[in-house]
């Protein structure tokens, strides 16, 4: 008896097509700023052509850029960008060393959790713009009224942050680390401070564009030297697309030094999970 084989073909499976999801979610990031940046001045200008936002009050993109190219030239936008950036920048550290250090204080120990919790919620909703007056009598037109502003709006999100971020800490490795009798400085520098560094980073990411805002907003009012004193003068003198090249450069500004935290970020925490990528779908 003969046994006859048979050979069949198995057609090829076509190839998978990467779904747009994944091919979006994998674009860099300088692409998705040029593609969004580009809507938004294309929609801005059309709006003035339409007549919705009224030509008198918003000058045409060509105008406004044609200024900031001007302005980036004279030493007067650099001076006043420096001074800006110094009181966000110290008020910042400034509330960074507080926070951390009380947060740290009060995750740690419950006692001195309970008894500043109250306190916490109570001035933390009080906006640091309604302290200008008093600000102002106390620490005169200066840069340090604007350096308590931004410290004070900055301390807030810092400590919650650090405070939750040491109480997160799984109770299991604590205890693995007090039956293995390591000693305090150890374990916090090896347990406490990296299982808390995502919840401090996160808070110093928001801290710093509120270090930005309070900075601006107290050139505006106080009148101190700063980005937000020129948006004033130019606005006084009706030169309004200098006033809005001003608005721009604060808007850059500020996307570039969240830019940069984030990616300080990423480094720092490229071991923990948050920062591992995302896989596109289930294998």
């Amino acid at each position: 008896m003969t046994i006859t084989e048979k050979s069949y073909s198995v057609p090829a499976s076509a190839p998978a097509t990467e779904p747009w999801s994944d091919r979006l979610r994998r674009m860099p990031d300088a692409v998705w700023f040029v593609i969004s940046g580009t809507v938004a001045i294309a929609a801005f200008q059309a709006m003035i052509w339409l007549d919705i936002l009224p030509s008198k009050y918003f000058p045409s993109v060509p105008e406004i850029g044609a200024t900031l190219v001007e302005l980036a030239g004279t030493t007067r936008l650099w001076a006043a960008l420096g001074d800006t950036l110094i009181s966000a920048g110290i008020g910042l550290l400034i509330a960074i060393v507080l926070a951390t250090v009380i947060g740290v204080v009060a995750g740690m120990y419950e006692l001195v959790y309970r008894s500043i919790r109250v306190v916490v919620e109570f001035l933390r909703p009080i906006p640091s713009v309604a302290l200008v007056p008093l600000v102002v009598l106390a620490y005169g037109t200066g840069r340090a009224s604007a350096l308590f502003l931004v410290a004070f709006a900055c301390f807030w999100p810092l400590l919650v942050h650090t405070i939750y971020g040491i109480r997160d800490i799984d109770p299991v490795v604590r205890d693995t680390a007090r039956v293995f009798r390591i000693s305090w400085y150890r374990s916090f520098f090896r347990v406490t401070v990296p299982s808390a560094a995502p919840y401090i980073l996160t808070g110093i990411r928001i801290s710093v564009s509120i270090a930005m805002i309070l900075a601006i907003t107290a050139e505006i009012v106080i009148g101190m030297p700063g980005l937000g004193r020129q948006i004033t003068l130019a606005q006084q003198n009706g030169a309004l697309a200098e006033m809005y090249a001003f608005i721009m450069v604060t808007g850059i500004v500020g996307y570039g030094i969240n830019r940069t935290i984030m990616y300080l970020e990423k480094r720092t925490l490229s071991w923990h999970e948050s920062q591992r990528p995302r896989s596109g779908g289930a294998a």
